[in-house]
């Protein structure tokens, strides 16, 4: 069986709660009312569910708040993986969507995710899935939206001889 950490001794009970309670962030919040149940001498069990946690979960938070203090207490998200394309490459690849693709060259009259990964591996040499080819593009700023394709024989006088028009009210 392993010892009990020993917690600092710089900080109170008291000064855990005010910080408790000044505190924006509510899960910090809650990790300094169960360490300050653990000042005030009650089981490390009860302590933790205080806090919404189990004992070795409160533990681990324990070694946090002995090495930074109060602010180790504070969720540390990561940012995630750096992009694999540089920001030259995204507004490139934002203006060949906003210009469209050219049916003679690459053989569609409109952008599926399918051609834009396709597009983006063969210019840029980044392979993505076409999942992630969506959220690029609405990062981007572009919606799942898009208009309608026009066929390249269209002829816009015979459109608009064709199209309905009703007697002005």
């Amino acid at each position: 069986m392993g010892s009990a950490v020993k917690l600092r001794n710089d900080y109170s009970a008291g000064e855990l709660r005010r910080l408790a309670r000044a505190s924006k962030d509510v899960r910090q919040s809650s990790r300094l009312l169960s360490i300050a149940a653990v000042l005030d001498g009650m089981s490390r069990a009860d302590a933790a569910r205080i806090g919404g946690m189990d004992r070795q979960t409160l533990r681990d938070w324990v070694h946090r708040f002995n090495t930074a203090g109060p602010v180790g207490l504070v969720d540390q998200w990561s940012s995630g993986p750096p992009s694999r394309l540089s920001a030259e490459q995204r507004s490139e690849l934002a203006a060949i969507v906003e210009k469209g693709p050219d049916r003679a060259i690459d053989g569609v009259v409109r952008w599926r995710r399918v051609d834009l990964r396709r597009v983006i591996k063969e210019r840029f040499g980044v392979d993505y899935d076409t999942r992630y080819v969506g959220k690029l593009l609405h990062r981007l700023g572009f919606s799942h939206i898009s208009a309608r394709p026009q066929h390249p024989a269209q002829d816009a006088q015979i459109v608009e001889a064709f199209k309905k028009t009703g007697r002005a009210r």
